[in-house]
C-alpha cells in the first residue's frame, strides 16, 4: 500500500491497523538536540484517545505510547524516531459479519474494489485509530515549533448548526469538556444535541478549527508547494474531513475586493495587516499574521440504525451495525488535525532554509 508518508525533509510514514498488534509511526528528519521524552507523546495522545468523554467509543484503550529509537538521554538523535502504541482492548468478533457486506459510509467497497482484499476488523487502515501515529509525530513537531516560538491551537468550532461565540472563547474550557469548544453555552448545547442524536441512534458531524500564531512571513513555496495547498492535503488527509478551508474560506466568495482585500500598514517598524481574511497565506506563502484554517467533518458513518446496502454477492440487504463507535468524531480529531497542522508547518520551516543564500551563509559562513 502507497501513501502511508507525508512529507519533505520532516518525513511521518504511519503503520499499523485498528485491530493488530500495535499501531505507530517512524519520523525522519527531526533535527537532533530537541529535549523529548515518552510523557511529551502522552499529552497529545491522551485528548484523542477513547473512552476519554461520554461523545467518545467506549473502547477502553491506554494507547500508552513507546519510543522505540532515535531518542537518547532526553534528546533527539537526528535518525529516526519509532514510536509504537499497542492495541489491547479489540473486539474483531464485533466486525466479523462485515466482511460480507458493505457499510454505508465507509471506505469498505472502495478497499474491495481497489485492492480485492481488505481488512474488515474496525476498518484496518482507513479506521480512526491509524491517527495515533499522526499525533504522535505531531506532538513532536510542535514540540519543536514552541521552542521557535510557534503555537498551534485546535479546538471545535461548530457541532451539527451550533456554532461557538468567540466573544465567549476559553480554550481552558475547551480542554476540559466533552465537546472540545471554547465556549461553555455553546457546548451545553451541543452536549443536548449530541444526546438526542444517539438517542435516536444518529450521529453527528462539526468543525474543527486550528490557529497557528507567530508563524513568520515567508514561509511556502508559491507554486505546487503552497503553505495553504500542503496544509489543505494534510488536513483532507485526515478521515472524514470532508472539506477544508482556510481565513474566510467559502465565505470570501461572496465578498467584494475592496472588502476582502487585506490592506497593509506600518505598526512598531513592522508590516502588519489590518484584517486578516486571507488566514494567513497570501500567494501560498505566510504573511506574518495568524494563519487560521477549518476543517469540516462528515458525521460517523456507524450508527445504529437499520440501513439498506448491497453484500459481496450483489444482493441488497438491511444491516444493522454492532460495535463500540463514536457518536461523534470531532471532538477527538481536535488534536489530529492540529497534529498535522504542526507537521505541515513545521516540514516547511525546514524547507525555508534554503529559499535565500542570507540563510546558508548565517548558518555556515565562518
Amino acid at each position: 500500500m502507497a501513501g502511508s508518508t507525508f512529507g519533505t525533509l520532516f518525513k511521518i510514514t504511519t503503520w499499523g491497523e485498528s485491530h493488530g498488534e500495535a499501531l505507530g509511526v517512524v519520523v525522519d528528519g527531526c533535527p537532533a538536540g530537541l529535549s523529548l521524552n515518552e510523557e511529551d507523546i502522552q499529552n497529545y495522545l491522551d485528548r484523542r484517545k477513547p473512552g476519554a468523554t461520554k461523545f467518545a467509543t467506549q473502547r477502553k484503550e491506554s494507547d500508552s505510547v513507546e519510543i522505540l529509537s532515535g531518542v537518547f538521554e532526553g534528546k533527539t538523535t537526528g535518525t529516526p524516531i519509532s514510536m509504537l502504541v499497542r492495541n489491547t482492548s479489540q473486539r474483531s468478533a464485533d466486525y466479523s459479519e462485515i466482511a460480507s457486506y458493505y457499510r454505508p459510509g465507509h471506505a469498505d467497497y472502495t478497499f474491495d474494489q481497489k485492492y480485492g482484499f481488505r481488512d474488515y476488523r474496525g476498518g484496518g487502515r482507513s479506521s480512526g485509530r491509524e491517527t495515533i501515529g499522526r499525533v504522535a509525530a505531531g506532538a513532536i513537531a510542535a514540540k519543536a515549533l514552541a521552542q521557535l516560538g510557534i503555537t498551534v491551537t485546535a479546538y471545535t468550532h461548530a457541532i451539527g448548526d451550533i456554532t461557538i461565540n468567540m466573544e465567549h472563547f476559553d480554550l481552558e474550557e475547551a480542554r476540559t469538556n466533552h465537546t472540545g469548544m471554547p465556549d461553555k453555552e455553546a457546548s451545553e448545547q451541543a452536549a443536548q444535541y449530541l444526546k438526542a442524536c444517539m438517542e435516536r441512534l444518529d450521529s453527528a458531524g462539526g468543525v474543527v478549527a486550528c490557529r497557528v500564531e507567530n508563524l513568520p512571513a515567508g514561509i511556502g513555496e508559491p507554486v505546487f508547494e503552497k503553505l495553504d495547498a500542503n496544509l489543505a492535503k494534510a488536513i483532507l488527509s485526515i478521515g472524514a474531513v470532508k472539506a477544508f478551508e482556510i481565513g474566510d474560506g467559502t465565505a470570501a466568495a461572496k465578498l467584494n475586493g475592496s472588502i476582502n482585500n487585506d490592506c497593509f500598514c506600518m505598526e512598531n517598524g513592522t508590516v502588519v495587516k489590518t484584517t486578516n481574511h486571507a488566514g494567513g497565506v497570501l500567494g501560498g506563502i505566510s504573511d506574518g499574521s495568524e494563519l487560521l484554517i477549518k476543517a469540516y467533518f462528515k458525521p460517523t458513518p456507524s450508527i445504529f440504525q437499520e440501513q439498506n446496502t448491497v453484500n459481496r454477492d450483489g444482493e441488497n440487504i438491511t444491516v444493522q451495525i454492532k460495535g463500540r463507535h463514536d457518536p461523534i468524531i470531532v471532538p477527538r480529531a481536535v488534536v489530529v488535525v492540529e497534529a498535522m497542522t504542526a507537521i505541515t508547518v513545521f516540514d516547511m520551516l525546514l524547507q525555508n532554509m534554503t529559499a535565500q543564500m542570507a540563510h546558508l551563509e548565517h548558518f555556515y559562513k565562518r
